[in-house]
């Protein structure tokens, strides 16, 4: 399978650390989720799944405290319900009642390259093909277009994308190797109706973040 790279640059990034309940706290490299995301919002279609191969360090790991506006509270679903049953009710939620200022530890000015290949789902169909989505994929990437903003962990951290000729000489990466500990994979979704969170033991090696497949023995739920 064809794998495709793409150089992605964000002056912000927050990879949130799922342990990290009040104030956001990224982790020190780009988790393979967001990069798969990446690459889902120039091409995503039921037929294709995204699976990252590796994540690339282009520039020196530096951190910023920004303080920003959340909001603390979402739409009850017991409303909602209630709603949709009697075809009319409160759906509003004042911003300026539940507003809440909290602190982050975020990435600033970062650069990475993503590597990732798809795979066709066994329920693709007969007018789904490898080549079909191929063209699509660098057809958009080339010319820039997405179906959305692509952004670096949170939607407010947009990122600008291009892709990579890999056979030409490339930047180096930062020469840096340190254990990053267990970091998010992406979200299991076997059980619909309680997705679980999945982990591996992240290793940055000269800069590169290699991410074991999918269903390796390296990722645990």
């Amino acid at each position: 399978m064809k794998t495709y790279c793409l150089e992605i640059t964000g002056d912000f990034a927050c990879f949130t650390r799922p342990e990290m309940k009040v104030e956001r706290v990224s982790y020190d490299v780009m988790t393979p989720s967001s990069a798969r995301a990446v690459f889902e919002s120039i091409l995503w279609k039921p037929a294709i799944r995204w699976h990252v191969e590796k994540i690339e360090v282009l520039k020196p790991i530096r951190w910023v405290t920004i303080r920003r506006n959340e909001v603390g509270a979402v739409v009850s679903v017991r409303n909602a319900q209630e709603a949709m049953n009697k075809g009319a009710g409160n759906l509003g939620l004042n911003i300026e009642d539940e507003r809440q200022q909290r602190a982050g530890l975020f990435l600033r000015d970062v650069t990475y390259r993503i590597h990732a290949h798809f795979e066709l789902l066994p329920n693709a169909g007969e007018n789904n093909t490898i080549g079909k989505f191929l063209d699509m994929f660098e057809r958009r990437a080339v010319k820039g277009q997405c179906v959305n903003q692509p952004y670096l962990g949170c939607r407010e951290f947009a990122c600008d994308f291009k892709l990579v000729d890999t056979t030409k000489p490339q930047t180096a990466t930062i020469a840096e190797t340190r254990d990053l500990g267990w970091m998010l994979y992406d979200m299991d979704y076997a059980n619909a109706a309680d997705p679980q969170p999945r982990f591996f033991r992240a290793q940055l090696d000269n800069g590169v973040l290699s991410v074991p497949a999918w269903n390796s023995e390296e990722v645990r739920g």
